[in-house]
């Protein structure tokens, strides 16, 4: 992912920091599209767009599920066979596109759209599309990063956990590590727009259950690096894939080293 350069106005409060007052009615989302397509949140009044249903159908179970058939279609577009390693990547891109809405939201507007009232549309390819109604201003309980771990953890990836687990055999701190994966992955992309807000709220975010122990986060002049504890399994796409950037092996496994639930 290549996003196009995004806005630099003025940043959120970083974590611990006073509770903002109410901002504008309708948060202007729009911003976010400027970071890149993961960062676009759409919303409007009126109806979903055509297409669209709501987001808690993503985390229905059984083989016509919408996540059970986005399986098959990573799969294939994989050429693995394994439904596993199709299962974590999807996990990834996913928790990607959800902590680009909460983190992007967070640093660069103060606030954080809590989803409950969200819809989805997949896409043949490229991210996931969300749409959401306004959300009016409301006063706010806890820090940014409570409302971080409350819409996006506990509102999203714990149900998009649960679905994929009941889809393939994958060990719950695999998919931990995916998600703290995937919020560094949000943070080397947005950090050139937010340098020392985002970093700030991303290292709260690792330092609290149920992400904490699953990597180690290093920032510094040169941006941010993260080295996870356990493995998303894309190395076992086929021969050659080789090892993600932030992987806690140095070489791909054998077969005799690999766990089947790392």
């Amino acid at each position: 992912m290549n996003p196009a350069p995004g806005p630099t106005g003025p940043l959120g409060p970083v974590p611990g920091s006073p509770v903002p007052a109410p901002g504008p009615a309708v948060p202007d989302y729009g911003r976010l599209a400027a970071v890149g397509p993961y960062f676009a949140l759409d919303t409007s009044s009126g109806p979903p767009p055509e297409g669209f249903r709501p987001l808690p159908e993503l985390y229905g179970t059984g083989p016509d599920a919408p996540l059970a058939d986005r399986l098959r279609v990573v799969a294939r577009r994989l050429g693995t066979g394994e439904p596993r390693v199709a299962a974590s990547i999807l996990h990834l891109g996913l928790a990607a596109r959800f902590w680009s809405v909460g983190l992007g939201s967070a640093v660069l507007l103060g606030t954080v759209p809590t989803l409950e009232h969200a819809w989805v549309r997949i896409p043949d390819q490229g991210p996931l599309d969300l749409w959401t109604p306004p959300e009016p201003a409301r006063p706010e309980a806890g820090t940014l990063a409570d409302r971080l771990h409350a819409a996006v953890l506990t509102g999203q990836l714990e149900p998009l956990a649960a679905a994929v687990r009941a889809a393939a055999p994958l060990s719950p701190r695999l998919l931990l590590g995916n998600a703290a994966s995937a919020l560094a992955g949000t943070l080397r992309v947005l950090d050139p727009h937010a340098p020392g807000a985002a970093r700030a709220l991303v290292a709260e975010l690792l330092d609290r259950p149920p992400l904490a122990g699953t990597g180690t986060l290093r920032t510094g002049p040169r941006g941010t690096a993260f080295r996870r504890n356990s493995c998303c399994l894309y190395y076992r796409v086929g021969p050659g894939a080789g090892l993600c950037g932030d992987c806690c092996f140095t070489a791909p496994p054998t077969r005799r080293e690999d766990g089947r639930n790392r």
